[in-house]
């Protein structure tokens, strides 16, 4: 296959949905995680779910960066642009996450906060050498697929020597979440999710590559199959989870090859090193506080950490007390069990995170999932 609609072709994925008919046990329940909002947002826009039989369920996984941004860390950044005089430069998905007070990015720049959107890192940087007046920090959001970026125009302000610039950072780790749903650590006095797979996230896993899952599938006995984004890559994984399953196997295996190999990145992964270094704990939205599931800064970095720039306090906020995403993100509800949904709680109105980005998991199935259900 060489064209993206080779890996949408009807035909093929009915092929596929026929082998999955044909290998399911039919007194057995298939339950399988896809840890990455692309995923989700594959499944629902395709129609995947409808192609699988009966007996295989997909949870919905934090695989959604906005999504497990707690509002804590929203208000940080806040914080630094309304009272403070930053400017912050973020991604333009996290202006629109709830946050405290009423409060979001987008509507703290309507108060006079300077907010602005950018395409990428270097863009802040920008930001930064054009305004040496002004303080500039970029908000720094995302898993192990938009951390390099960052350890980059932190070594390039570095070496410019702008004072003015820094990152606060949110960067979270895949393999803590993983590893704390695998716990089954109740939240909220709620159990955690039976499982017995996970489709591995594809643009990590490019990054990470495939070795750090394979402790999960050692330890837990769940498999792990890394697909990549397109219908038939997610089927195809499926496919390769009932036949492990199945087979009473346990393993890591990779359906997206043309991306991903065992050692991943090794370039990326070395200036990730460089630069930042892991934290001790970091809190979740809906997951809560996981040990060593978060990046800052290295000491050698210090002056552009924004937390220790300005001295910034962080505080835990609860969510919205209707609001089901911690539950979602969890693998423990779904969207429609969230009475906010499609009617309070919106796209273009959201309430919660995982209505805001196209990755989460109540927005994926307000565009493509609501009218089917």
């Amino acid at each position: 296959m060489k064209y993206v609609d080779e890996f949408r072709d009807g035909e093929l994925a009915r092929h596929i949905g026929e082998r999955l008919a044909a290998e399911v046990q039919p007194d057995r329940a298939y339950r399988f995680m896809e840890f990455c909002g692309g995923h989700t947002h594959a499944l629902s826009r395709y129609g995947v779910l409808d192609l699988l039989p009966s007996q295989i369920r997909m949870i919905h996984g934090p695989g959604c960066p906005v999504c497990v941004l707690p509002i804590g860390r929203i208000d940080m950044a806040i914080d630094l642009a309304l009272n403070r005089g930053a400017i912050v430069c973020t991604y333009g998905d996290t202006l629109r996450v709830p946050a405290s007070e009423g409060l979001s990015m987008m509507r703290a720049k309507a108060r006079g906060a300077d907010i602005r959107m950018v395409l990428s890192p270097t863009d802040a940087l920008a930001v930064a050498r054009a305004h040496p007046e002004r303080e500039v920090v970029f908000f720094a959001i995302g898993f192990e697929t938009t951390t390099p970026p960052t350890a980059l125009i932190v070594q390039q302000a570095d070496r410019e020597g702008l004072g003015n610039f820094s990152v606060l950072c949110s960067h979270v780790l895949t393999p803590a979440a993983i590893d704390h749903i695998l716990t089954g650590a109740a939240v909220a006095g709620e159990p955690g999710v039976e499982l017995d797979g996970f489709v591995g996230p594809a643009h990590v896993s490019i990054i990470i590559g495939w070795a750090p899952y394979v402790p999960f599938a050692q330890r837990w006995h769940k498999s792990v199959v890394i697909a990549g984004f397109e219908p038939l890559d997610i089927m195809q994984a499926i496919l390769m989870l009932v036949r492990q399953v199945n087979e009473g196997r346990a393993e890591v295996e990779n359906e997206f090859i043309r991306a991903v190999t065992r050692e991943g990145n090794v370039a990326a992964q070395r200036r990730v090193d460089e630069v930042f270094e892991v934290r001790e704990s970091f809190e979740w939205r809906g997951l809560g506080t996981i040990p060593h599931s978060a990046l800052r800064l290295r000491e050698r970095y210090a002056s552009f950490d924004a937390e220790r720039r300005f001295e910034l306090p962080y505080r835990t906020v609860p969510d919205h007390k209707a609001c089901e995403c911690g539950p979602i993100l969890r693998g423990v509800r779904q969207p429609t069990d969230c009475k906010l949904f499609g009617n309070v709680c919106t796209p273009d109105h959201p309430v919660g995170s995982c209505m805001v980005s196209s990755e989460g998991a109540c927005a994926a199935h307000y565009s493509y999932g609501r009218f089917r259900t």
